[in-house]
């Protein structure tokens, strides 16, 4: 079994899905420390001007010594009319964003207490419209013991994982030899940013997955794993 995890982050990027799709079991790992300025609660769209933030505000009393399954978003805020807003006027030309709309116009309805509970709302989401099936986990109920490579180790073996996936950043922390005397295979993902057509002129990586959506569809799953190091089963 093929087993990658990742923090629950605001509208992902392309490289997650390539992480994910490319594993049979995905655990959310809500149980890491809240990181402001990160992308638990932000990421980018683009916009005539270029790249823009989208930052979800949350209250901040305590929060930087909070796992991300206890934070919560500051509704004294007009966010989600403001984020609904700057994706509809960037997006309404794209040839797809009416496919997408409904869904999204939901979301930005709907007030949301837990940061969480949001950005895992929308990542179940866009796992069903890329037709990425992955058995979907949350760390928070493994009862997981460990910090870091310990705790991602700990992981592997509840679940009975044969190869875990890091991130790029990984190699900053993982301990390989302990996966290795546990018979575990390790590879650390290293995401080549494909190009595709997009609005408002010259190409812009490292966006929100909702800028290759609304550009291109039901294609987006194909453009984002293309020319990709293949996962070894």
């Amino acid at each position: 079994m093929i087993l990658t995890a990742h923090q629950p982050v605001y509208l992902p990027w392309l490289g997650l899905f390539h992480k994910i799709a490319s594993a049979d079991t995905f655990v959310s790992f809500d149980e890491v420390q809240y990181l402001p300025r990160d992308w638990n609660n932000r990421n980018k769209i683009k916009t005539a001007s270029g790249a823009i933030w989208l930052t979800v505000p949350v209250l901040t009393k305590g929060h930087r010594e909070k796992p991300i399954r206890e934070i919560e978003i500051n509704n004294r805020e007009p966010w989600r009319r403001k984020h609904w807003n700057a994706i509809s006027l960037n997006y309404r030309k794209a040839p797809f964003f009416a496919q997408y709309e409904e869904f999204l116009r939901s979301v930005y309805q709907r007030e949301w207490q837990w940061l969480w509970e949001l950005n895992e709302h929308m990542l179940r989401w866009f796992l069903e419209v890329l037709g990425i099936n992955v058995r979907f986990l949350r760390a928070s109920e493994l009862g997981l013991v460990g910090a870091k490579s310990d705790v991602v180790l700990d992981m592997c073996r509840k679940l009975g994982a044969k190869t875990y996936i890091f991130g790029a950043l990984g190699r900053d922390y993982a301990r390989v030899e302990d996966f290795q005397r546990a018979g575990i295979e390790v590879v650390f993902q290293e995401y080549r940013h494909p190009e595709y057509s997009q609005l408002h002129g010259a190409f812009i990586s490292h966006l929100s997955l909702l800028d290759l959506l609304f550009n291109c569809g039901p294609k987006s799953l194909e453009i984002l794993m293309k020319d990709q190091e293949r996962i070894p089963a």
